[in-house]
């Protein structure tokens, strides 16, 4: 169980009162949700996913994995960025087992994991490439693999799929949905496209800006029901999809404006 408790965040500004860039959110999320938060800029969405990532320490409130609360980042929680973050002096397999190399762990035991993850995300053909051989869509495969080599009980994707291209973005989206049907772990996922967060989402929050908060907590079908169809095209084309896009387009043009006000 991932609890997000009455957490706000407060940020100084060079003269007057602080900004407030979350206040109040609270979610209990527990193992097995694929949570997609949605909204405008400005609403707090990565400034919450740094804060459950450890990154950010709240103001208030408090964050707690399995009971324990978050006081750093840790090998329990996945980051995949909007940008790759691999680092080019390294080839593909080791930027995989570089966490697992910081923990000490012995280098044919790190090269297994590692390969096994590059496999998971097809492309262990590609595990003695350069970085820079790779097309962007490769490149965050292989930073999805670097997340899940350390086997985290919270997955963190902050926008990771937006500058790819279509198909490239709906296989990545299929592979996140297969790793986090076989994690059964908590995934929480950072995106502006509301046909995205609806395919991906079991629970979809929409939040407002200023201050960045959560209006909407919904729970979504369409991530199961393309697993047990394997057939995305289908999905997104399904009336009710279509309607429920609607629905949460409507949703999130509302609170952007309200947050303006």
């Amino acid at each position: 169980m991932l609890e997000i408790d009455q957490v706000s965040i407060e940020y100084p500004a060079r003269k007057g009162p602080p900004s407030l860039a979350l206040d109040q959110v609270s979610l209990s999320i527990p193992a097995g949700e694929f949570v997609v938060a949605l909204g405008a800029s400005g609403c707090g969405k990565t400034t919450l996913l740094n804060t459950i990532a450890g990154f950010i320490p709240p103001t208030r409130g408090e964050i707690r994995l399995a009971g324990e609360a978050v006081d750093g980042p840790g090998s329990d929680r996945g980051v995949v960025f909007q940008k790759h973050a691999l680092m080019p002096w390294m080839n593909v397999v080791e930027n995989v087992e570089f966490g697992l190399k910081l923990r000490k762990m012995p280098l044919h035991e790190r090269r297994r994991i590692a390969l096994e993850c590059l496999n998971k995300v097809g492309l262990l053909s590609s595990a003695h490439k350069q970085v820079y051989e790779l097309s962007g869509g490769m490149q965050q495969r292989v930073g999805v693999a670097r997340a899940i080599a350390s086997s985290p009980s919270v997955m963190l994707l902050d926008e990771p799929l937006g500058a790819l291209d279509a198909f490239t973005r709906e296989a990545i989206q299929e592979l996140l949905l297969d790793l986090w049907n076989e994690s059964q772990g908590v995934f929480f996922f950072i995106t502006h496209d509301v046909e995205e967060a609806l395919f991906l989402a079991t629970r979809l929050i929409v939040m407002a800006p200023s201050p960045g908060r959560v209006v909407h907590d919904l729970s979504m079908p369409f991530a199961r029901r393309y697993l047990a169809t394997r057939d995305a095209r289908g999905t997104k084309a399904d009336p009710e999809f279509i309607a429920a896009r609607e629905r949460v387009l409507a949703l999130v043009h509302q609170t952007s404006s309200t947050g303006m006000h």
